[in-house]
């Protein structure tokens, strides 16, 4: 596992956060097979200035969380898509505390979820193949990472297609997510460990959301 020294200063923005972690990773440079995946919308800036630093291709890993029914920001889990491989992660003991069967209800939300994730697919793809990930050093990127359910979930389904080493960069870590990620890649990039940060966006001086159009022009850039 690696990482860099921490910084007390916010980012300026996605693209600052990004050329930051660039600057950790290119060492690594000449990695087999490096690639670059960024969770859109947020961590596709991020993941686009690594791509230009390292020259390697760039792709995107697609995420949803499953809220709860009328609290959607707490998460039942996640479900994700790379290289047409689908993974499902649940927040097991958020699940046992719904009303009725929690099961019943997690599948219901899930299928909503899964519908976007195809629009999400046809739209940032525009027809284009996933690149072939097995053997490769593959390196997911978010912009900053919260609870941790949507980028273990990211991971879980790159790690089905074999890639030869799972990486993980993000700017910033909340709660206990670093530990908890960690576990589960094999080396992680991050500039700040920020357990007492309420959001990822209180890390940054500029957090608006990037729209799908910014997403869709990033993931055509050529490396540089």
């Amino acid at each position: 596992m690696r990482s860099t020294s921490a910084t007390p200063r916010k980012f300026d923005d996605r693209h600052d956060a990004g050329r930051q972690l660039a600057h950790a990773l290119l060492p690594y440079a000449s990695s087999p097979g490096l690639l670059v995946l960024g969770l859109p919308r947020g961590g596709v800036p991020v993941a686009a200035e690594i791509s230009a630093a390292l020259s390697c291709p760039l792709d995107v890993v697609l995420v949803r969380k499953i809220g709860v029914p009328g609290f959607d920001e707490l998460a039942m889990g996640a479900v994700a898509t790379a290289g047409g491989s689908l993974s499902t992660v649940r927040n097991e003991k958020v699940i046992a505390g719904l009303t009725g069967d929690g099961n019943a209800v997690f599948e219901a939300a899930c299928t909503p979820e899964l519908a976007e994730l195809a629009r999400r697919e046809k739209l940032y793809r525009a027809g284009l193949p996933p690149l072939e990930l097995a053997g490769r050093t593959v390196v997911v990127v978010d912009d900053g990472v919260a609870t941790g359910a949507t980028l273990r979930a990211a991971l879980h389904a790159v790690r089905q297609l074999r890639p030869a080493q799972l990486w993980v960069a993000a700017p910033v870590f909340l709660g206990h997510s670093l530990a908890a990620i960690r576990s589960q890649a094999d080396q992680t990039f991050w500039l700040r460990d920020a357990p007492s940060l309420g959001s990822v966006g209180q890390a940054y001086h500029q957090f608006e959301q990037v729209p799908n159009d910014e997403v869709q022009r990033l993931l055509r850039r050529p490396p540089e």
